[in-house]
């Protein structure tokens, strides 16, 4: 089976794990502190804040922003339930506004039409590995007097107009272990606002700057130095890893265009896609439906994903929250009943992209 995720660390990691081991500093220390530094460099900005995951990022990025009761964030409903909880735990409430099937991101004029009085929080989600519109976004912001925060989990090294994601607003990342970029369990904060950076690292750290010296409420969101480590060697040879990924990209375009009834994903303008993940749309005129799709790439061997299966917010748990107000957005409801990932990671072989462009379109009927 063609996994729809590939994980493996090569002797680079082994030896910075190794070098963390043997030092004896396994908690948050120096390897974290690097890890900073090149990440921020990566997204363009001033500050990054590593924290244990990409939630505690979404969480604590909200917390200093001090929402107040009744304060609302504005958000896309086809992401990760990680994008809803944090919002619900910074005690704010949730809206949606509807995206695009072009790029699967917030529809910038739905957007402007769902912010009300109590709006405090625009939250776009780059979703799988491209940027939302942040040139329409942005002057949406701006005019509302918005903060941004940036769902850039699954977008490490996407740009905007040569931007990169989480270096418009306040950036967050996850480096679960399926990510591009990966510390097994990790996050950051980016920003280039330096106050704000300080008050997230006294938050990480229960809230103290020096020890049993307490500033405010806080959590332990902090990062190991054995996390770091994984990630370390990895930014070095990310570059590398998303031109594998785009060369990935570009032979599925290639190979799969010509398949009725299957829309395939798209680079839109003036946006470097990392690719995280690749993502077909069935169109209701398909031969067939995404679930049969998945399980006849399954016989031939190939691995996929549905990302995601339901609006995020159509769940019994969050449709009868007091915190999550329930709008229309026909088109995320269309997508994540149409969707489906397929391998696209740098791990690929050109057999095996070969292989997955053959059982797409055998499993499609469509010619060779």
């Amino acid at each position: 089976m063609i996994p729809i995720s590939s994980i493996a660390f090569g002797e680079d990691v082994e030896q910075e794990v190794l070098d963390t081991l043997r030092s004896g500093v396994v908690a948050q220390g120096p390897k974290v502190d690097r890890f900073e530094d090149e990440f921020a460099a990566l997204v363009g900005v001033r500050n990054a804040v590593a924290v244990n995951n990409g939630t505690a990022a979404l969480s604590g990025a909200l917390q200093v922003l001090d929402l107040q009761p009744g304060d609302e964030v504005l958000t896309s409903p086809f992401t990760f339930v990680a994008t809803l909880n944090s919002i619900l735990d910074a005690g704010a409430t949730a809206r949606f506004a509807d995206i695009t099937e072009a790029d699967f991101n917030l529809d910038p004029a739905v957007t402007a039409e769902r912010i009300t009085d109590r709006t405090k929080v625009l939250l776009p989600v780059h979703l799988y590995g491209q940027t939302a519109d942040m040139a329409s976004l942005m002057p949406l912001a701006d005019r509302h007097g918005l903060s941004v925060v940036e769902d850039a989990s699954q977008a490490h090294g996407a740009t905007f107009d040569g931007r990169g994601a989480g270096s418009f607003g306040i950036g967050c990342f996850s480096f679960y272990a399926t990510k591009n970029l990966t510390s097994a369990e990790g996050g950051m904060i980016t920003t280039d606002d330096d106050t704000f950076a300080d008050r997230l690292r006294v938050l990480r750290n229960q809230g103290m700057r020096e020890r049993y010296s307490y500033e405010m409420a806080g959590h332990n969101y902090r990062m190991t130095d054995l996390q770091a480590s994984l990630a370390l060697p990895q930014l070095a040879s990310y570059p590398e890893q998303v031109t594998a990924r785009c060369c990935n990209a570009e032979a599925l375009q290639a190979g799969l265009k010509d398949v009725a009834g299957l829309r395939l994903p798209s680079v839109m303008p003036s946006r470097e896609h990392v690719w995280h993940q690749f993502t077909l749309l069935l169109d209701d005129d398909a031969p067939i439906d995404r679930d049969t799709l998945a399980a006849r790439l399954a016989e031939r061997g190939v691995g996929s994903g549905i990302y995601y299966p339901k609006a995020v917010y159509d769940y019994e748990c969050f449709r009868e929250h007091p915190r999550v107000v329930l709008e229309d957005t026909p088109v995320a409801t269309s997508v994540a009943a149409r969707c489906l990932s397929i391998p696209v990671h740098a791990r690929l072989s050109e057999s095996e992209v070969d292989q997955i462009i053959a059982a797409v379109r055998d499993a499609m009927g469509a010619r060779a």
